[in-house]
């Protein structure tokens, strides 16, 4: 069987956006974990992270109501496109702030969402920022969270890449 129109195929049942969703819970989990048992204060940009992240979930959701759906899927799609996106510059911006720090450039000192959705009020646990971005409070193997949050965030997007050119893979001719 050609190997993107398995992934195609795969991307039109539930489990494939159940996989996404699974592991943004994971990290989302892992986030909190830093943040309430090992003690380490997330700053304005973590909490933008964690937001992007949120929105590839939410994407995964989107997908996973109903895959085989084109509309639906491609929703999914975007969704998880632009998230992953805003959540690599958001981290690649981080790095920046910790790599080269200067008085003249420095992330906000309040998180600042919308008026209709003033997460940091709703689940203050989850969205308030007290951490200083510039500051380097964990690493593992060499990489700091904003560094591996740029990994992540990069490999959703070249699986967003392959997933999307797979959509438009044919299937397969069977000759007998």
């Amino acid at each position: 069987m050609n190997a993107l129109y398995a992934i195609k195929q795969f991307s039109e049942s539930r489990l494939s956006w159940l996989i996404l969703l699974i592991s943004i819970v994971a990290l989302e989990a892992t986030a909190l974990y830093f943040q309430h048992v090992m003690m380490l204060a997330p700053c304005v940009m973590c909490i933008y992270e964690r937001v992007a992240m949120m929105g590839v979930g939410f994407a995964a959701i989107l997908g996973m109501l109903n895959p085989k759906n084109v509309i639906v899927r491609w929703l999914g799609f975007f969704g998880w496109g632009a998230s992953a996106y805003k959540g690599l510059m958001l981290s690649l911006q981080h790095v920046d702030y910790q790599f080269n720090p200067s008085p003249f450039a420095t992330c906000d000192i309040f998180v600042s969402f919308p008026e209709w959705a003033p997460l940091h009020e709703w689940m203050p646990s989850v969205f308030n920022a007290y951490g200083d971005c510039s500051k380097v409070v964990w690493q593992f193997l060499t990489l700091s969270m904003p560094q591996w949050l740029v990994v992540i965030f990069a490999g959703m997007l070249v699986a967003l890449a392959v997933v999307v050119i797979s959509q438009f893979a044919r299937k397969p001719r069977t000759l007998f």
